[in-house]
Protein backbone atom coordinates (compact mmCIF):
# COMPACT_ATOMS: atom_id res chain seq x y z
CA UNK A 1 0.00 0.00 0.00
CA UNK A 2 1.46 3.34 -1.00
CA UNK A 3 0.71 6.63 0.77
CA UNK A 4 0.61 10.13 -0.64
CA UNK A 5 4.00 11.92 -0.63
CA UNK A 6 6.06 8.76 -0.13
CA UNK A 7 9.28 8.67 -2.17
CA UNK A 8 10.43 5.48 -3.94
CA UNK A 9 13.68 4.74 -5.77
CA UNK A 10 14.63 2.09 -8.31
CA UNK A 11 17.86 0.45 -7.15
CA UNK A 12 18.74 -0.51 -10.75
CA UNK A 13 18.31 2.66 -12.84
CA UNK A 14 17.97 5.30 -10.11
CA UNK A 15 14.46 6.51 -11.05
CA UNK A 16 12.80 8.34 -8.16
CA UNK A 17 9.02 8.79 -7.90
CA UNK A 18 6.73 10.56 -5.45
CA UNK A 19 3.29 9.11 -4.79
CA UNK A 20 0.56 11.61 -5.64
CA UNK A 21 -2.40 9.35 -4.81
CA UNK A 22 -2.45 6.47 -2.33
CA UNK A 23 -3.01 3.04 -3.83
CA UNK A 24 -2.96 -0.67 -3.16
CA UNK A 25 -0.51 -1.58 -5.92
CA UNK A 26 3.25 -2.02 -5.76
CA UNK A 27 5.58 0.36 -7.59
CA UNK A 28 7.82 -1.52 -10.02
CA UNK A 29 10.71 -0.33 -12.20
CA UNK A 30 13.25 -2.35 -14.23
CA UNK A 31 11.30 -5.51 -13.37
CA UNK A 32 11.59 -5.23 -9.59
CA UNK A 33 9.82 -3.51 -6.70
CA UNK A 34 10.98 0.04 -6.02
CA UNK A 35 12.44 0.77 -2.57
CA UNK A 36 10.59 3.10 -0.20
CA UNK A 37 12.93 5.85 0.99
CA UNK A 38 12.33 6.27 4.72
CA UNK A 39 12.34 9.81 6.12
CA UNK A 40 15.05 10.46 8.71
CA UNK A 41 14.70 13.10 11.40
CA UNK A 42 18.08 12.98 13.20
CA UNK A 43 21.48 13.89 11.73
CA UNK A 44 24.08 11.15 11.52
CA UNK A 45 27.79 11.39 10.73
CA UNK A 46 29.67 14.54 9.80
CA UNK A 47 27.35 15.76 7.04
CA UNK A 48 24.36 17.70 8.28
CA UNK A 49 21.07 17.17 6.47
CA UNK A 50 18.38 18.55 8.74
CA UNK A 51 17.12 21.88 7.41
CA UNK A 52 17.43 25.11 9.36
CA UNK A 53 14.68 27.69 8.77
CA UNK A 54 15.01 31.48 9.05
CA UNK A 55 12.12 33.91 8.61
CA UNK A 56 12.88 36.37 5.80
CA UNK A 57 12.80 40.08 6.68
CA UNK A 58 9.48 41.89 6.32
CA UNK A 59 8.73 43.71 3.08
CA UNK A 60 7.35 47.27 2.81
CA UNK A 61 4.02 46.04 4.22
CA UNK A 62 5.81 44.88 7.41
CA UNK A 63 4.77 41.29 6.75
CA UNK A 64 7.32 38.55 6.22
CA UNK A 65 6.63 36.78 2.96
CA UNK A 66 8.70 33.69 3.41
CA UNK A 67 11.61 31.74 4.77
CA UNK A 68 15.18 30.84 3.96
CA UNK A 69 15.95 27.16 4.34
CA UNK A 70 19.58 26.19 4.85
CA UNK A 71 20.62 22.56 4.64
CA UNK A 72 22.45 21.70 7.84
CA UNK A 73 23.88 23.88 10.59
CA UNK A 74 27.17 23.31 8.76
CA UNK A 75 26.45 23.73 5.02
CA UNK A 76 25.91 20.42 3.25
CA UNK A 77 28.41 19.53 0.47
CA UNK A 78 27.22 20.39 -3.03
CA UNK A 79 29.65 18.30 -5.07
CA UNK A 80 28.88 16.39 -8.27
CA UNK A 81 28.85 13.04 -6.41
CA UNK A 82 27.25 14.25 -3.16
CA UNK A 83 24.65 17.01 -3.02
CA UNK A 84 21.14 18.03 -2.04
CA UNK A 85 18.82 17.43 -4.99
CA UNK A 86 15.67 19.16 -3.72
CA UNK A 87 13.97 20.91 -0.82
CA UNK A 88 10.21 20.76 -0.19
CA UNK A 89 7.89 22.61 2.17
CA UNK A 90 4.34 21.75 3.26
CA UNK A 91 2.13 24.51 4.64
CA UNK A 92 -0.94 24.74 6.87
CA UNK A 93 -3.08 25.68 3.85
CA UNK A 94 -2.40 22.20 2.37
CA UNK A 95 0.07 23.41 -0.26
CA UNK A 96 3.55 22.19 -1.09
CA UNK A 97 6.49 23.85 -2.74
CA UNK A 98 9.56 22.09 -4.10
CA UNK A 99 12.76 23.59 -5.47
CA UNK A 100 15.65 21.72 -7.05
CA UNK A 101 19.36 22.34 -6.50
CA UNK A 102 22.41 21.47 -8.60
CA UNK A 103 25.98 20.57 -7.69
CA UNK A 104 27.89 23.79 -7.01
CA UNK A 105 24.81 25.66 -5.73
CA UNK A 106 24.74 27.07 -2.21
CA UNK A 107 22.70 24.61 -0.07
CA UNK A 108 19.94 27.08 0.78
CA UNK A 109 16.66 28.14 -0.79
CA UNK A 110 14.09 30.89 -0.22
CA UNK A 111 10.39 30.05 -0.28
CA UNK A 112 7.92 32.90 -0.46
CA UNK A 113 4.73 32.11 1.41
CA UNK A 114 2.71 33.77 4.12
CA UNK A 115 1.26 30.42 5.19
CA UNK A 116 2.71 28.62 8.21
CA UNK A 117 5.25 25.98 7.23
CA UNK A 118 4.51 22.67 8.94
CA UNK A 119 7.16 20.42 7.42
CA UNK A 120 10.39 20.60 5.43
CA UNK A 121 11.85 17.67 3.50
CA UNK A 122 15.32 17.50 1.94
CA UNK A 123 16.68 14.84 -0.41
CA UNK A 124 20.42 14.03 -0.49
CA UNK A 125 21.54 11.92 -3.46
CA UNK A 126 23.73 9.79 -1.14
CA UNK A 127 22.01 9.78 2.27
CA UNK A 128 18.34 9.90 1.29
CA UNK A 129 15.34 11.76 2.64
CA UNK A 130 15.33 14.03 5.69
CA UNK A 131 12.32 15.62 7.35
CA UNK A 132 11.88 18.42 9.87
CA UNK A 133 8.48 18.99 11.51
CA UNK A 134 7.87 22.58 12.59
CA UNK A 135 6.06 23.00 15.91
Amino acid sequence: MTRQHQIYKCEICGNIVEVLHSGAGQLVCCGQAMKLIEEKDKDEGKEKHLPVMEILPADDCKVSDGVKIKIGEIPHPMEENHHIEWVEIKTNDNKTGKKFLNPGDVPEINFHTRAKILEIRVYCNIHGLWKLLIA
